[in-house]
């Protein structure tokens, strides 16, 4: 064992062949590490060195480029060692299986990650942004997740937590005065303050909402009695032959599951078994799971064929659908019947086989979403990340509707602000202190 116990190592690049693969070391003083895989190759940091990797008999495993990040600059903040060889699975796993043997273990998932925070190089929704970077599916998605990862999502929250702590530099240092509550508000503008603080904090949940609709998509089930024309739409939406369409009524026996782009927002179709009573098994089961797919579904597209009569099943069925699932009734086949497409309120009528009104749905579902269609300058953000700021939002409102009832109370709301502020990032704890508090502020003047 050469190196300390408190070594990482992994490969960094993605599972099967390829040109090239990676094999990411982190962990104290790891010059002796890469002199040992390398035999003895003068290091050089922040230099590409092109070196053999050998084995613990000296033999060659592979040959490519050692990169070695001494600490603190490197992506961990420890030191790093990056070895670049061909993408071979046996190759990568030889030369991990030697960084094992001098002393490294095997990385859990995310701790090059974890270490980076942990050791203040990047705070949680960089850390975040890393991730979804990687998953984006689309250019926007991508662009927005480079954003948070630069830090402008922790920025906008840095700001926010810096107006706060200003603000409640003031209210603690004024509780020791309760005579001058009054003429604190006053003087002191504190509700023009959180005024300032709760507008921008307004903007940024904004913002962060768009990030979201982003990151996560919209989830739609279509929904409709069989030969509607559900499988027709997915495949007109998706622009190819995703699910099978034959006049033969039970065709979808299964949830057929797919994605697309609408302006860059994923969605997530369903297509579920067509809502009929049958005495096949098999078919049977296909309703069942379609009936529970509406339970994750944030819309439910409606088909209809305005030929054909609702059965009870049918209606019924419409009537599990669970509140929250915003509704939108398609009637489809319109080529049919001569009809032009047209929109009216969540009524759409359009047709799947010509494509006709189908610009019409995709604009009804960008709008449920909430989608405004511009990313320039938008960051993609998460569910916490959301109900911290509505939590934070919720306790500035508490404040200024107690704000003359008490500074204590006007204290506590802002502490419980910023604690939820703090979260997002990860930079504070949630007593993140009089310390901070009177070092920036002199009592006694």
């Amino acid at each position: 064992m050469i190196m300390q116990s408190d070594i990482i190592a992994a490969v960094a690049t993605a599972p099967g062949r390829g040109g090239i693969g990676v094999v990411r070391v982190s962990g104290p003083k790891l010059g002796a590490f890469a002199q040992a895989i390398s035999k003895g190759l003068e290091i050089k940091p922040r230099t590409a060195q092109y070196t053999d990797f050998y084995d613990a008999e000296g033999h060659a495993i592979d040959n490519g480029l050692l990169l070695y990040f001494p600490a603190p600059h490197s992506f961990t903040g420890e030191d790093v060692i990056e070895l670049q060889g061909h993408g071979g699975p046996v190759i990568l796993n030889m030369v991990l299986g030697r960084c094992l043997e001098l002393g490294a273990r095997l990385a859990e998932p995310g701790e090059f990650s974890k270490r980076a925070f942990l050791n203040n190089k990047i705070d949680l929704t960089q850390a975040e942004s890393i991730a979804d970077l990687i998953d984006a599916s689309s250019e926007k998605a991508a662009r927005m997740a480079l954003r948070s990862l630069k830090g402008a999502f922790s920025d906008l929250v840095s700001d926010l937590v810096a107006k706060v702590i200003n603000l409640r530099m003031l209210v603690e240092a004024t509780l020791d005065f309760p005579e001058e509550e009054i003429d604190f508000l006053e003087a002191a503008d504190a509700m023009g303050q959180l005024r300032v603080i709760q507008e921008q904090l307004d903007r940024v949940i904004s913002q962060a909402n768009q990030g979201t609709i982003m990151r996560e998509g919209l989830h739609v089930a279509l929904v409709g009695m069989p030969n509607v024309g559900k499988s027709s739409l997915l495949n007109a939406l998706s622009g190819e032959e995703i699910a099978i369409v034959t006049d033969i009524a039970g065709t979808t026996r299964d949830v057929v599951r797919n994605f697309i782009h609408i302006d860059g927002v994923p969605v997530h179709f369903m297509d579920t078994a067509g809502l009929r009573e049958t005495e096949d098994i098999v078919e049977r089961i296909g309703i069942e799971r379609s009936e529970k797919s509406l339970q994750d579904a944030d819309v439910a597209l409606i088909l209809m064929d305005p030929r054909e009569e609702k059965n009870s099943k049918f209606i019924a069925t419409l009537q599990e659908i669970p509140k929250g699932v915003k509704r939108l009734y398609v009637h489809n086949k319109i080529d049919l019947y001569g009809q032009k497409p047209m929109r009216d309120g969540d009524d759409i009528c359009l047709s799947a086989k010509t494509g006709d009104g189908l610009e019409l749905l995709k604009t009804a579902l960008l709008e449920i979403a909430g989608w405004q269609g511009e990313s320039e300058g938008l960051f993609l953000a998460r569910t916490r990340h959301m109900n911290a700021l509505r939590e934070a939002k919720g306790q500035l409102e508490h404040a200024r509707e107690i704000a003359y009832e008490g500074l204590d109370l006007f204290a506590e709301h802002l502490r419980l602000a910023q604690e939820q502020l703090n979260t997002i990032t990860g930079e504070f704890t949630a007593d993140d202190l009089l310390g901070e508090i009177f070092s920036r502020f002199c009592i006694g003047k």
